[in-house]
């Protein structure tokens, strides 16, 4: 246990977020993502939603503001709404800072990431996708 870490993170998680560096992307997803077939390192957050473990991890990391649009979020399908989970994201991240990416797109963007945190968060198209900026 240490002072002033949310105590949602586990130690696996906080591991992960130290290892990446400035300009390394984490992708919060869904129970229903593909985590493991496109993540090179998956650690496991069953029954944690996203909302509450992407606000605790604003906490320790910084969002890059060195790139234009460091947050993706995926599009939804033609005939699909945007979700609401995502007014809960603009809560947190200011709406500049979100692209939002086709489907497939996202999928292959998500095999760069260098961790996909798979969450037990059941809100369609609840992925995120977030830059890590320099510490300073």
């Amino acid at each position: 246990m240490l002072n002033r870490i949310p105590k949602i993170l586990s130690p696996d998680i906080v591991k992960n977020l130290m290892e990446m560096g400035h300009g390394d992307s984490l992708l919060l997803a869904d129970a229903n993502y593909p985590a493991q077939t496109y993540g090179k390192r998956v650690v496991r957050a069953d029954g944690l939603n996203i909302p509450g473990l992407l606000e605790a991890i604003l906490e320790l990391m910084p969002i890059d503001d060195y790139t234009e649009k460091p947050v993706q979020l995926m599009s939804p399908v033609e005939g699909d709404q945007d979700p609401n989970i995502w007014k809960e994201y603009k809560n947190l991240i200011s709406e500049k800072d979100i692209n939002y990416l086709e489907r497939f797109d996202f999928y292959k963007a998500s095999e760069n990431c260098h961790t996909i945190i798979q969450t037990g968060e059941t809100a369609v198209y609840g992925n995120v996708m977030i830059t890590k900026a320099v510490i300073k």
